[in-house]
């Protein structure tokens, strides 16, 4: 029997007959006369207990030979822990798949982006993960592929190209091995097909494990939104998306009464929509998993009340990296209450228009080469900014700002640039990437931690606070700066637990 790394046969099986959402994503079930694999939510009648057997992920149970449960629907499950293994390499790797890398290359690039040989790099993935690279990447498509099937009408052909399959022959013979019928006989026996209103627009649904702060996230963004560039309102978040060839534009709104929010996307390439179902993914921390994360925060005093208060906080991502360094920049070169209006303005004179405005949605981020050259007089940065905005551009240009690379490579390479502190190079880390044990230590982090103790506390000594909160130390940085009146409460009862945490 496949095991599941964490959990015990029999605390597997308590798990199945509970049907309980929280585990949703953490394993699959695989039913031996059926040879079908569900989710631990699914509706269907339960089987025996020897009938059963559990796998870590979808592939590794595609990969015994189970289709998926048409039913629950595995492709759309919250991401599974083996995606949050013990090996860093295989973290990074998995996230380089996920991001598309094995779309246009080989198993020798991901290993050598890794650091790693091919061989080895092979043998950690079925180690950690139960399956190769190469089957992780092709589950990945199949999954993708029947999300569109399910929901839109496009051409079986289109469906094909778009989840990166370069030969609708290989298509057909990939969905019929996993699902065991071919596209158009998946087609038909879709419930209630969805309807596109346009043909250059498509909405697909993204699921998450609950608690979800989705109002907390937006209130996040809302302070921080670029105008022309991105929009929150009652709706839902929009912006304006850079593509290779032109631009997109995407809007993301919480479905009431279900787990997922709707991404609908418009004038994107059917190419690209996996691109961006992936980053819409990250940007909105989809894959987190708040009942394990709460479980190692709530031991600490400081954090307990927080994480009571506030289960479902998330981290707010940003679009593109890129993006996220170039805030980063103007926050460490300007008095921050100035930072928006300094945005606008670099957009208003650095970004690309769009021909045709859409609803407040007016212009691009400008990219590293609208950067690079561009006259930034009158934007109201100091020298000192402009030079380390153009030297962020022309790093990023040139290669030497990888931010497809580790977090630790990438937060070095930032801390590198003029202009650049650790705080910021972990800011972009967290929110950029994001890696959910990044921990910029802003002032408001800091001085909650002076304020549970009796003397100033050294670097060694928040070093060693913090390490008990890993490897989810930036949510617990958001917790700290979320909300006044949770701060003011938890600091009199963390302030009484604290003296009995340090004795020990």
């Amino acid at each position: 029997m496949s095991g599941v790394p964490g959990f015990t046969t029999a605390a597997l099986h308590r798990a199945r007959l509970s049907r309980d959402a929280r585990f949703d994503g953490k394993f699959f079930i695989a039913v031996l006369s059926t040879h079908i694999y569900c989710r631990p939510i699914c509706p269907s009648p339960r089987c025996k207990r020897s009938n059963v057997v559990f796998y870590a992920t979808a592939a590794a149970a595609e990969a015994a030979g189970y289709r998926p449960c048409r039913r629950c629907r595995p492709e759309v499950a919250p991401g599974s822990p083996a995606w949050l293994g013990p090996s860093a390499v295989v973290r990074r790797a998995l996230r380089l798949i996920q991001d598309g890398t094995l779309d246009d290359g080989t198993v020798e690039d991901l290993a050598t982006r890794v650091g790693l040989g091919a061989r080895h790099l092979s043998r950690l993935f079925v180690e950690h993960v139960g399956v190769s690279p190469i089957a992780v990447a092709i589950t990945r498509r199949l999954h993708f592929s029947k999300q569109l099937i399910d929901e839109t009408p496009w051409p079986i052909t289109r469906v094909a190209m778009a989840s990166g399959f370069r030969s609708l022959r290989r298509f057909n013979e990939a969905y019929r091995e996993a699902f065991n019928c071919s596209p158009r006989d998946s087609r038909r026996r879709r419930r209630g097909g969805a309807t596109q209103a346009r043909e250059d627009q498509v909405g697909l649904t993204l699921a998450y494990r609950p608690p979800y702060d989705w109002q907390a996230l937006c209130d996040f963004l809302r302070q921080r939104a670029v105008r022309g560039v991105e929009r929150v309102e009652a709706r839902g978040y929009a912006r304006t998306v850079r593509l290779e060839h032109g631009h997109a534009l995407i809007r993301v709104r919480p479905i009431e009464g279900r787990h997922t929010l709707r991404l609908e996307v418009a004038r994107a390439p059917s190419s690209h929509l996996f691109e961006i179902s992936t980053t819409a993914r990250r940007m909105f921390d989809l894959s987190a998993d708040p009942a394990q994360i709460a479980d190692v925060l709530a031991i600490d005093p400081l954090l307990s009340y927080r994480v009571r208060e506030s289960p479902g906080l998330r981290i707010p991502g940003i679009w593109d990296p890129f993006e996220c360094a170039v805030r980063a920049v103007l926050g460490e070169n300007i008095d921050r209450a100035a930072a928006p209006q300094l945005l606008d303005r670099l957009v208003e004179q650095c970004g690309e228009a769009l021909e045709e405005p859409h609803d407040g949605l007016t212009h691009l981020f400008p990219g590293p080469r609208h950067l690079a050259n561009a006259n930034l007089d009158g934007v109201g940065l100091s020298s000192a900014g402009v030079a380390a905005l153009r030297a962020l551009a022309r790093a990023a240009l040139d290669g030497q700002m990888d931010f497809m690379g580790s977090a630790e490579t990438v937060a070095k390479a930032l801390a590198k640039l003029p202009q650049v502190g650790e705080k910021a190079a972990q800011y972009v880390v967290l929110r950029g990437l994001p890696e959910p044990d990044a921990l910029p230590l802003t002032d408001n982090v800091v001085a909650h931690l002076f304020a549970t103790s009796m003397d100033q506390p050294s670097d060694e000594a928040i070093d060693e606070r913090t390490q008990s909160w890993r490897p989810w130390r930036g949510y617990a940085a958001l917790h700290l700066c979320h909300g006044a009146r949770p701060v003011r409460r938890a600091h009199r009862r963390s302030a009484a637990a604290q003296p009995a945490q340090t004795s020990s």
